[in-house]
């Protein structure tokens, strides 16, 4: 009989698949961390299920519209630089929606590094993927990868290079890193051609990458898709 039960095992594992073919560290961890804080009282299920759809749902249009509307208005570009929460609630993101108490993390600092003729700012999370969703949306996935995350702090040029961006030798560029309590995003520079133009016009080219850093806001373009890449020069080999 322990034979034939040891061959009923073998066949059963043989012809029943998980449900997923992976699952990440990092999402066991989350899994183990949700359950945890709830049980601990800190937030509810019904809570939790509210701050997932509210994170589905939302873009980089509000950071787009935020962008725009200090280019045209000085005034406002003064409160982004200095006081980002609040002129998000400008743009209708209030980073302490929709639980009350925040979203995990991620309302703690928020700061907006402009763009400016001599430096180059690019945002990136070294640790893991921490990035500004309540008004960016979800990140992308590159952004989460290892290759990414490790080679835009050690050689911010070349990488920047295989998304298709060349910078001139004479503009700084500067990497911020994102964590816990810190959260980034780029205000690029107004691109030439543009004058005159109303804040609807230049929030249809504000892209989700360009507020990340790793491309620029040009005149007619509108897509976040990335046509102009190249192969790593230093791949990160797991």
């Amino acid at each position: 009989m322990s034979g034939h039960g040891h061959g009923h095992d073998r066949d059963h594992a043989n012809t029943v698949k998980p449900m997923v073919d992976e699952i990440t560290d990092f999402e066991v961890l989350e899994i183990a961390l949700r359950e945890l804080c709830i049980e601990k009282g800190l937030f509810t299920a019904e809570q939790h299920r509210l701050m997932t759809e509210y994170g589905e749902q939302i873009g980089p249009a509000p950071a787009a519209r935020l962008v725009a509307r200090a280019w045209v208005d000085p005034e406002f570009k003064k409160v982004v630089l200095t006081d980002a929460l609040t002129a998000s609630k400008e743009v209708g993101v209030d980073w302490l929606d929709p639980t009350g108490f925040g979203t995990p993390s991620d309302f703690y600092a928020f700061k907006v590094l402009e763009n400016t003729p001599k430096v180059h700012n690019v945002i990136v999370c070294a640790l893991c993927s921490c990035y500004p969703r309540p008004i960016l949306g979800n990140s992308p996935e590159w952004y989460r990868t290892p290759n990414y995350r490790r080679r835009i702090v050690r050689w911010p040029r070349p990488v920047l290079a295989e998304f298709g961006l060349q910078l001139p030798e004479d503009v700084e560029v500067r990497v911020a890193d994102s964590n816990q309590k810190h959260r980034y995003m780029v205000m690029p520079m107004r691109p030439d051609g543009t004058e005159g133009w109303t804040e609807d016009q230049l929030t249809e080219i504000v892209t989700r990458d360009s507020l990340i850093g790793v491309a620029l806001p040009k005149p007619g373009v509108t897509t976040n898709v990335i046509t102009a890449s190249i192969p790593a020069i230093r791949p990160i080999v797991k």
